[in-house]
């Protein structure tokens, strides 16, 4: 059996001490060796070497009644990367850009449309801002009669740099409808959305100057559920979205599938009746329906999914889903066991805020820590 290396072991360290001062906040070295179960030597190497690769600094010393000098206190350098996540809709976009520690640090919002915008409360402690997407130069005017179409690679980049205030991302994470390849990174599907374009993330990209990845908002959901809502701690469940459309995504053993092309979890394909699935929940067919018609037919379309996959946690997400809580949940769940002997827990997602946006963070987090602090 092949024993680790010292360099692999000291990276395997430093990464264990830097992801407990993300998860605590700051520590003092003799809490390090407690919690990682490290020699007094091989905790005062990893913070000397984590503080020279500018990871970690001192930020004053720990409150303690014993005797002698109270202990330093380290703190990851959360300023030393950025990311960014696009939760872009058919209405318009979100962008937010949050440091090391997941902490957000500036938002801004664009919406589709020539008659003005919205306002939406300014996060704690962010730069935020509310604006109508930029159409472009050559565009109809809005007296022509004619849909102007945004610039989508220029309203992106300027929201985006406007968000980042003189930051530089490390990468941006883009949660838009339809597929997206999982090896090419391109969608395969253009999504019915104001100025798309196939190559928006190359594009997007090449304006930037820094790396640009899109993925499907549900699945960037999913991996917020996974981490922060319903199904944390649970290694397999199904996501169905019922928001502006109808989706899915499939999580088994602790990691998202995409599929071979990313159709993985497209539950609203499904012909349930002769009607396909999103049809038969669309959101105009929800807002007419009483709740237990909504649990039959949500039922018949995850009792698909239940079948193939034994999830064992179907979790509705997207704005309804949540909204409607766990008495929809619970609807559904006696709907289900009366089509499949499978036991199937069903729960309301419980991600606070946009799960898109959480996702597309987190899954940029993950890119950039991996990068940023090695091993």
């Amino acid at each position: 059996m092949k024993t680790a290396t010292p360099a692999t072991a000291r990276a395997i360290n430093d990464r264990l001490a830097l992801d407990l001062l993300i998860q605590r906040g700051p520590l003092t070295a003799p809490q390090l060796r407690e919690l990682t179960g490290l020699s007094r030597p091989t905790v005062a190497d990893l913070v000397e070497r984590l503080s020279t690769a500018g990871l970690v600094e001192s930020v004053g010393e720990a409150e303690e009644t014993r005797r002698g000098p109270n202990a330093r206190l380290y703190r990851l350098i959360a300023e030393r990367a950025h990311v960014v996540g696009v939760d872009l809709r058919r209405t318009g976009f979100t962008a937010a850009i949050a440091n090391l520690t997941g902490a957000t640090v500036g938002t801004a919002t664009r919406r589709f449309d020539a008659t003005g915008t919205t306002g939406i409360p300014k996060t704690p402690g962010a730069v935020e801002t509310t604006r109508t997407a930029a159409a472009p130069a050559n565009a109809a005017s809005a007296n022509d009669g004619a849909r102007r179409e945004p610039d989508l690679v220029a309203s992106l980049a300027e929201a985006i740099t406007q968000a980042a205030d003189g930051r530089r991302p490390h990468v941006v994470v883009i949660g838009a409808p339809g597929m997206v390849h999982p090896n090419s990174g391109q969608s395969t599907a253009a999504p019915d959305m104001p100025g798309w374009r196939p190559d928006l993330p190359g594009e997007l990209e090449r304006v930037l100057g820094v790396r640009v990845l899109l993925e499907n908002e549900v699945n960037l959901a999913a991996v917020a559920e996974h981490r922060l809502g319903a199904a944390a701690g649970r290694a397999d469940f199904v996501l169905l979205w019922l928001d502006e459309g109808v989706g899915g995504a499939v999580v088994l053993d602790g990691r998202l599938r995409r599929g071979a092309s990313g159709g993985a979890g497209e539950l609203g394909w499904l012909e349930v009746g002769g009607v396909e699935f999103c049809d038969t929940i669309a959101p105009e067919v929800r807002a007419v329906i009483a709740p237990e018609e909504l649990a039959e037919r949500i039922a018949k379309g995850a009792f698909a999914a239940v079948s193939v996959l034994d999830p064992g946690l179907l979790v509705l997400g997207g704005s309804a889903g949540r909204a409607a809580g766990e008495p929809l949940a619970a609807l559904v769940a006696a709907r289900l066991a009366t089509k499949s002997p499978i036991a199937t827990e069903v729960r309301a997602s419980t991600v606070e805020g946009d799960a898109v946006l959480h996702g597309a963070v987190l899954t940029g987090l993950d890119l950039t820590r991996d990068e940023v602090f090695g091993g």
